[in-house]
């Protein structure tokens, strides 16, 4: 950090004197210099034409707003071949030409902008003491020159970005040995990103994802860099594939979850709690009724209080606020009554007896349960069933102690059995087991994917070719034909370090500048915010 100074810049100007007036600081400040070159000729002069003023906004002190008032001079020039025979003196490190704010106020009201935007950056501004729009922002932000290199990074790394989601899509181009955005293109196509690569020659290293747009291009502009398949795309398609092989296995699936759902752990569960027990009552409703009961407990005491003092039953009514009735019946009942909620009976409770014991036997399907009362010539609902389960033998905690421990091993979608398969849990090994028992294409297809995953986790470049051969006369020969189509690529995987992962992270950082920037992402404005604000 450079020394901070009172005034914009010591070497060009001299402080006057310090004024304070209105809520503001007042500095006056002339020129340090005795001569002045001209802008045109660049040749020197010191003699004076004139005199003028210039106002000018300054960084505020501790939030109070600074004015400069700037005394300038214009001077004669002295070369007889000099069009202009009249110039200002130039100060280029205290305000630009024409300028109403300090350079210094410009650099920070343009890195704001980059921060923030436009009203982000206007609401912090004004907090700060900074008097500026949120148009003046974005125009400070336009102004900003972006200096692309003229020699593309050594690696790079190239994905697409969404506009809108499946509709519009552009291209963002990343240096990953420095982790930071090169630049955007306004499209995803081949043409485009060929002409930049082309016109930033240098890269030796491509990382991409497995789109055939981003591969031909580079391949076009440039034929001697190493293109390298990013691996999570490749898990990806591998995982996607594998629940496409397993989609018309539906039935396949169900049954070995209806096989596997009943483990030897189910012996060992606890067994449920007696059905003709209380059955326990939710915290939340618990709170309810005691509240009530000492409200009720207190105006009870305030009214026999009253009483005893010698007052009538309708004073003391009228001074409880309890009705006169109520009071004659807490009189008569000689004592606080309790409050007795007569039981609701239900259609479900004519089969009590029948789900007692259907209950005790092991069955906590409260769908199983209504269909077999469906065949007793039950009338009701699935949900009436259910909910005479859930009081009778309390919450879900109550409800799952006599149930045998399941696993997701018993979900039968075709994307839960493919990361099954893939990741092996050990509270799935009966499901995968009967399931690899009973389909031996499947227990293949597990295998080779199983295999292919440490590969790729292990750079195992050797692996390569024996994976290629074993997996040509299986269900996934598919999947194998299209990588071999992309080798070299994938190939490079194996070996180079490098992947799209801080490519995805930018791409979540210009989803978030995009949408702070509250409608106003136009592509020019975005697209230094990514890139400045690195």
């Amino acid at each position: 950090m450079g020394q901070r100074t009172l005034v914009p810049d010591a070497g060009e100007v001299q402080l006057e004197c310090v004024k304070a007036y209105f809520g503001q600081f007042l500095l006056i400040l002339r020129s340090a210099e005795e001569r002045s070159c001209c802008p045109r000729c660049h040749r020197a002069s010191n003699r004076v034409h004139s005199h003028y003023q210039r106002v000018l906004a300054d960084l505020p002190w501790e939030g109070i707003p600074v004015r400069i008032e700037l005394h300038v001079r214009r001077f004669f020039c002295d070369d007889r071949d000099c069009k202009r025979r009249i110039f200002t003196e130039r100060l280029p490190h205290v305000v630009r030409s024409y300028g109403r704010r300090t350079c210094r106020l410009n650099k920070t009201v343009t890195q704001i902008a980059l921060a923030l935007g436009g009203m982000g950056g206007a609401r912090l501004a004004q907090q700060l003491g900074i008097l500026a729009s949120d148009s003046t922002f974005l125009r400070e932000l336009r102004r900003q020159a972006m200096a692309i290199p003229k020699h593309g990074p050594r690696v790079l790394g190239i994905d697409d970005w969404a506009w809108r989601k499946g509709h519009r899509y552009g291209t963002i181009l990343c240096d990953l040995e420095q982790g930071k955005v090169i630049d955007l293109l306004p499209e995803r196509s081949e043409q485009s990103t060929e002409e930049w690569i082309r016109h930033h020659p240098g890269t030796e290293i491509v990382s991409r994802d497995r789109a055939n747009l981003y591969a031909e291009a580079a391949t076009k502009a440039a034929p001697q860099a190493v293109q390298v398949a990013d691996r999570w795309h490749l898990l990806h398609n591998l995982s996607e594939t594998l629940v496409d092989l397993l989609n018309p296995h539906h039935r396949l699936l169900a049954e070995v979850a209806k096989a596997a759902s009943i483990t030897p752990e189910a012996a060992l569960a606890p067994s449920a709690p007696p059905p003709d027990s209380e059955p326990p009552q939710p915290r939340r409703q618990r709170e309810r009724k005691k509240e009530n009961h000492e409200r009720r407990m207190a105006s009870y005491e305030a009214v026999m209080t009253q009483l005893r003092q010698g007052l009538t039953q309708v004073e003391a009514a009228r001074r409880t606020d309890v009705s006169v009735r109520t009071i004659r019946r807490w009189i008569h009942a000689q004592g606080f009554p309790e409050r007795k909620t007569p039981p609701r009976r239900t259609r479900v409770d004519s089969h009590e007896k029948y789900l007692c014991q259907r209950w005790r036997e092991g069955c906590h399907n409260a769908t199983r349960l209504w269909q077999e009362l469906r065949e007793r010539n039950f009338r009701g609902q699935a949900a009436s069933v259910r909910n005479w389960i859930r009081k009778r033998y309390g919450t879900r905690r109550c409800r799952t102690q006599g149930r045998p421990p399941t696993s997701p091993a018993t979900r039968a979608s075709p994307r839960q059995v493919a990361w099954l398969l893939l990741k092996q849990p050990q509270e799935a090994r009966n499901y995968i087991d009967e399931l690899c028992r009973r389909s031996p294409q499947i227990d293949q297809c597990a295998r080779l994917a199983r295999e292919f995953c440490r590969m790729i986790r292990e750079h195992d470049v050797a692996a390569w070719s024996r994976w290629r051969e074993e997996v040509k006369a299986t269900i996934l020969a598919n999947f194998a034909k299209r990588l071999c189509q992309d080798e070299a690529a994938v190939l490079s995987a194996l070996q180079q370090p490098w992947s799209n992962g801080p490519v995805e992270g930018q791409i979540h950082r210009l989803k978030l500048i995009k949408r702070s920037m509250y409608g106003r992402a136009n592509f020019d404005l975005l697209r230094l915010r990514v890139v400045l604000a690195a």
